[in-house]
């Protein structure tokens, strides 16, 4: 994997991390109370929303960018919600959840370039709107796991689905704030 993957991935999560850290000033760890499912649900909207944008004119003008990071952060919090369960209250500090961001975020890095090695970059020649879909359909695989009640058979877990989610997600990051961000 190049050098300059590497820069740019760590570019964008960067760029996520430090909006995480300022809602988590604004709201503090609230998303402790949300069940992995609701992050679920929470990144459909996300992910719907892009693929709307896609696909239609925007009457609010927030863009696609702010949504990819949105799922990015998402994902990061439904890796530590399934670590550590749904809270009734915020039961962790500003510090603790931050500790909890940077070691999911690096454990999801860690298998971007993992995969990313093994797939030879491919996903520099991927349009914008593939990583909308493929996100999408993670999502679905999630719901679907989610309504087995976390069992699978052949495949992988939710935790795979939010880390490939994020990994997507990063890749829109890069993609859209490097070039024109090309659709189909």
């Amino acid at each position: 994997m190049s050098d300059k993957t590497n820069r740019q991935f760590e570019a964008a999560l960067k760029s996520c991390r430090d909006i995480f850290e300022k809602k988590l000033t604004d709201y503090g760890a609230s998303w402790r109370i949300m069940r992995p499912c609701s992050i679920t649900d929470q990144l459909f909207i996300k992910a719907k929303r892009i693929r709307t944008l896609e696909e239609t004119e925007a009457m609010v003008q927030e863009g696609i960018l702010p949504e990819f990071i949105a799922i990015v952060n998402y994902g990061i919090v439904g890796l530590i919600q399934l670590r550590l369960g749904a809270a009734d209250t915020v039961d962790i500090s500003a510090q603790q959840a931050m500790e909890l961001y940077d070691r999911y975020a690096a454990m999801t890095a860690e298998l971007m370039k993992a995969k990313n090695h093994d797939y030879g970059e491919a996903w520099r020649g991927m349009r914008v709107n593939s990583y909308t879909d493929l996100i999408l359909t993670k999502i679905q695989r999630t719901k679907q796991i989610e309504s087995n009640r976390g069992k699978t058979i052949i495949s992988e877990g939710i935790d795979a689905n939010y880390m490939d989610m994020v990994n997507y997600a990063v890749f829109g990051i890069i993609k859209l704030t490097e070039e024109d961000g090309a659709s189909c």
